[in-house]
């Protein structure tokens, strides 16, 4: 306690000096002046409309990336209107050759496309806001953005807006029309915060109308311009929407009877907006038999693998859940709702969800999830409540209640009487200076279970710069070995014995930094060097060392996108349980101390064909492990792409400690016959898991949110080689209805 009490005063002093920019002068820098017009926008690409003219010209854009002190390479024109019911955007983003694409789907995101994009903050807090994309041949993506969130974009968040684009030998044209009952906003507030985003991929060059600086985000709310309207915006007017569906399933399990069972099913989503700010979600019988299915990895931790949510119910404003604690430990973590510890799905009956702002600088988020029983897994709900109060500028106070209750039969109960229920609360400050380089943290989370009430709780503490060319982050967390997660996840809690066959639960005591330096020439065919040192080191709750990983890597980006990596680390475990990597016999516990090297190639993923390669060599505990990943991507754009990538592990371990080798081939097709109809096949051969897996999935969107699949799964075992688990075909038909 007394290091987390001297690391937090260390960290108030040197905020405290530390220069903070004034945002409201930034945007008087930037300004754009929208204008109503009378007559609706057509939407189709071709700016033939009157009031396209006279609206204000945006044209002086800055390069974000690769250097930010430079002006963009290519031209780009925006110009901005609006009437009753729409927020107009037209792109011009000048240009030479055919625009490069990765994707027709929907929410591919801006990354590797040609692309333009907007970035709306409507309460023009630096806090909240919106961020929609449309690439060169008008594939759409969109997303909710918040300040804090650690996770990053995943275009979760749904919306129907309208877009059309046009290519020209020397130009692209995107016209834009976002309904105002999409957005959240204050409708008495005449200045937004706003920015524009032009990726260039041709001239490997990221553009926006700010001068947003490099080490931040090209979606970043703290550098936009402002947006002046000449009278106030209209209303939002309501927005309700239902999603019904229908699905059929066929499915063979011959791990089992060998049966073919054949199970219909309905159901609905449904979104009301209750306030400009607040949304309510309703779902009833949920279906996700769409979604894709995991990637699979090769496991060489002692632990197991955080595995992404996929589930769109669960991904919406997924921030005020699963955006308390840190990576490595989540006490809310979505995947824990309707499936079991082995991934199998539970049936969930119905559930609820209401998020957003109840207060200008106060989020909520409430939700509700009934499950129901499977053979012997009992019947469960799911509660999480969360606040999320602004502080200062930027900065925050969250806190958040969690609790699983199972309806179990007595006798359960007395069988397993932890399971009954599962408790979480917990505190976070989370500060951030208006500019945003300076940040930091501090945490307590609280667990609750029948019988037990010591080493129940976990705490953290850290602080983290992110400047032009340095940026560092720094964390101490102690969690207790009593500190259950029931709806949440703990990377290393739980240790598997190999001798007796047991899990059993560690707390301890860990400290993480991470120094980053980035180089940036002025001249040259480098991009930028990127210098990285990190040290992790965990200590048991007695304060005894427990494990060590230290790392020193250089990553090189090349203007042509080629990429050249090489790190170099050193690991000291003090094994406290026996385990196995090969299935021979356990390694003992004692303490071991290994190097590895590893050396890494990306070539141009612009080309019709790239290639990765990663190589490394090391000890490890006290073997050796040769690894080689590879990739190839071969594409004709812009409908076809096809990747392969290949993953090798040889261990070799002395003595009776045995050898392996564990092969990971992973096959995707996909095939854009439109921005409509889509085609994706996964094929992976895991020795690891031993299982192959084949996913064939064909979406047909017949109108907008509106979509048909066909999905064909199929599992078999890698030894015996292509003897069948499982087979499954879906039928689903889900309908997007704007009320």
């Amino acid at each position: 306690m007394r290091v987390i009490a001297l690391f937090s005063a260390l960290f108030l002093v040197t905020i405290s000096g530390a220069q903070v920019r004034n945002g409201e002068a930034f945007q008087k820098e930037y300004q754009a002046h929208i204008t109503k017009i009378g007559i609706p926008m057509k939407i189709d690409g071709l700016l033939d409309e009157p009031a396209w003219q006279t609206a204000q010209l945006i044209s002086s854009f800055w390069q974000k990336y690769p250097d930010d002190k430079n002006k963009a390479i290519r031209k780009t024109e925006v110009r901005t209107a609006y009437d009753n019911k729409f927020f107009y955007v037209s792109f011009t983003a000048f240009d030479t050759g055919k625009a490069f694409i990765q994707s027709l789907k929907r929410d591919f995101g801006h990354d590797g496309n040609d692309c333009v994009a907007i970035i709306i903050d409507p309460i023009n807090t630096r806090n909240n806001g919106f961020f929609f994309i449309v690439n060169a041949y008008n594939a759409q993506s969109e997303d909710q953005l918040f300040t804090g969130s650690s996770d990053g974009l995943n275009f979760s968040w749904d919306q129907t807006w309208y877009s059309a684009t046009k290519r020209y030998d020397d130009k692209w044209v995107a016209e834009i029309a976002i309904p105002f009952k999409t957005l959240r906003y204050a409708a008495d507030k005449k200045t937004w915060g706003i920015n524009f985003l032009r990726v260039d991929t041709k001239t490997n060059e990221y553009a926006t109308w700010t001068n947003l600086p490099v080490n931040f985000p090209s979606y970043d709310l703290g550098y936009t311009g402002a947006l002046i309207w000449d009278e106030a915006p209209p209303k939002p007017g309501g927005n309700a929407i239902i999603a019904p569906y229908v699905t059929s399933q066929a499915e063979q399990n011959n791990e089992t009877d060998g049966k073919v069972n054949a199970t219909p099913n309905a159901g609905f989503d449904a979104k009301l907006a209750l306030t400009s700010s607040l949304n309510l979600d309703l779902t009833m019988n949920p279906d996700f038999s769409q979604i894709e299915v995991d990637r699979q990895v090769t496991n060489l931790s002692r632990f197991n693998i955080f595995f992404p949510e996929r589930r769109s119910f669960f991904l919406e404003n997924a921030d005020l859940f699963s955006g308390f604690g840190i990576d490595p430990i989540r006490p809310f973590y979505s995947r824990r709702i309707g499936l079991d510890a082995n991934g199998n799905k539970i049936p969930i009956l119905f559930g609820a969800r209401m998020s957003g702002n109840i207060a200008k600088k106060t989020r909520m988020g409430f939700m509700n999830m009934q499950t129901g029983r499977k053979g012997d897994y009992a019947p469960e709900n799911y509660t999480a409540l969360s606040v999320d109060q602004r502080v200062f500028k930027r900065s925050f106070v969250k806190a958040y209640v969690l609790n699983r209750q199972s309806f179990m039969t007595d006798i359960e109960k007395k069988n397993n009487p932890l399971n009954e229920y599962g408790r979480n609360a917990g505190v976070e400050f989370n500060y951030s200076d208006l500019e945003g380089k300076w940040s930091g943290w501090g945490t307590y989370h609280h667990s609750f279970k029948p019988t037990i009430s010591t080493e129940d709780n976990y705490y953290s503490t850290g602080i983290s710069y992110n400047a032009r060319n340095l940026s560092f982050v720094a964390d101490l967390t102690k969690l207790g070995s009593n500190y259950y997660t029931d709806m949440g996840y703990v990377e290393r809690i739980e240790n598997y014995d190999a001798l007796r066959d047991t899990v059993i639960r560690v707390g301890f005591k860990h400290a993480y930094t991470e120094v980053k330096y980035r180089i940036i020439p002025k001249k040259g065919n480098v991009v930028t060097y990127n210098i990285q040192a990190e040290n992790y080191i965990v200590f048991n709750t007695d304060n005894s060392f427990n494990e060590r990983n230290t790392s020193l890597s250089l990553n090189t980006q090349l203007r042509n996108t080629t990429n050249l990596s090489a790190s170099a680390s050193n690991s000291e475990v003090q094994l406290l349980f026996p385990i196995s990597f090969t299935g021979a016999a356990p390694l003992p516990v004692g303490n071991y101390n290994y190097n590895n090297l590893n050396i890494g190639y990306k070539s141009d993923f612009r080309k019709r064909v790239s290639i990765t390669l990663n190589g490394g060599f090391g000890s490890f505990y006290n073997g050796t492990n040769t690894s080689l990943n590879a990739g190839l991507t071969v594409r004709k754009l812009p409908k076809v792409t096809l990747n392969l990538n290949f993953q090798y592990n040889k261990l070799d371990f002395p003595g009776s400690f045995g050898s392996t080798e564990l092969f990971l081939i992973a096959q995707r097709t996909e095939i854009n016959f439109s921005t409509k109809l889509f085609w994706t096949t996964f094929l992976q051969y895991n020795t690891q898991r031993n299982n192959i897996n084949i996913n064939s999935r064909l979406q047909y969107r017949f109108k907008p949110m509106s979509d048909l699949f066909l999905v064909y799964t199929d599992n078999y075992y890698t030894d015996p080689l292509f003897k069948n688990r499982n087979r499954a075909l879906v039928f689903k038909l889900n309908y997007w209805l704007n009320l």
